[in-house]
């Protein structure tokens, strides 16, 4: 027997809701730089406290017309990422150190975002195109918001995105996204105060706001534990041709 449109109504509804009552413990997360102790096998626990996902969803069409992933490439992210990346293709201290001071070198100038995406029409999830439905934006806690200085579609996903960025499907678009980390006067786009960030995808067909809580206390995300887990690296200004790129060049 077919439900009715208003049992469905109802369905979602209640799905909505328990799915918001179940996340209502949010994650924070520290912006905070400094040395990490990671290895290889923390590597997912810092990716799930780095990403968030949600949709917009259509009632009078019952359709979800956007679903959207976001993994926040900060500095304690892409330190993770370094020890996992590295480990994995069994690179050696000196490769793994110069990734590093790359991508953290990087990481004080832009914030980065790797986005998966999924809509009802594909070409409006393509952030490049002429017919794209959304507007990404980063927006801070005070609603000041930022645009993109980089849009890089990535075409052909490999294992390394698959693997490392799993909320990223064959059904879905994938971008990296970054947005400067000062604004032309200077000022944080993204302030010390702010407690909280959000990755915003706004259009005619909705809005999508991934958020980030933040703490600002000093006291960075894995930062305690053994010494000598993981490098203590010296950062320093990488080369132009690699500022901004993935941390090595087999990488996507």
């Amino acid at each position: 027997m077919a439900r009715s449109p208003s049992a469905l109504s109802y369905a979602r509804f209640a799905l909505v809701a328990m799915l918001g009552a179940a996340g209502c413990a949010e994650t924070v997360v520290s912006l905070d730089d400094g040395a990490r102790p990671y290895t290889e096998v923390e590597y997912d626990e810092v990716y799930e406290r780095w990403t968030r996902a949600d949709d917009e969803f259509s009632w009078t069409r019952m359709t979800d017309v956007l679903r959207v992933s976001a993994t926040f490439e900060s500095w304690d992210f892409r330190w993770a990422y370094v020890v996992r990346y590295c480990h994995d293709h069994s690179m050696d201290v000196a490769e793994r150190d110069a990734m590093l001071r790359a991508t953290l070198a990087d990481a004080e100038q832009t914030h980065r975002f790797f986005i998966s995406m999924q809509g009802e029409r594909i070409r409006e999830t393509d952030l490049t195109g002429r017919l794209a439905a959304w507007r990404v934006l980063m927006v801070d806690a005070d609603g000041r918001q930022t645009t993109p200085v980089e849009i890089q579609p990535i075409r052909r996903p490999t294992a390394v995105h698959f693997v490392y960025f799993p909320h990223l499907t064959v059904q879905r678009t994938a971008f990296r996204v970054a947005f400067p980390a000062f604004r032309e006067d200077g000022s944080p786009t993204i302030p010390e105060t702010s407690r909280e960030v959000r990755l915003r995808f706004a259009g005619a067909r909705g809005r999508v706001d991934l958020i980030w809580a933040l703490r600002r206390d000093g006291q960075a995300d894995g930062a305690e534990g053994e010494s000598g887990q993981a490098p203590r690296v010296e950062v320093q200004p990488a080369p132009p041709d690699v500022v901004g790129a993935e941390p090595s060049a087999s990488a996507p």
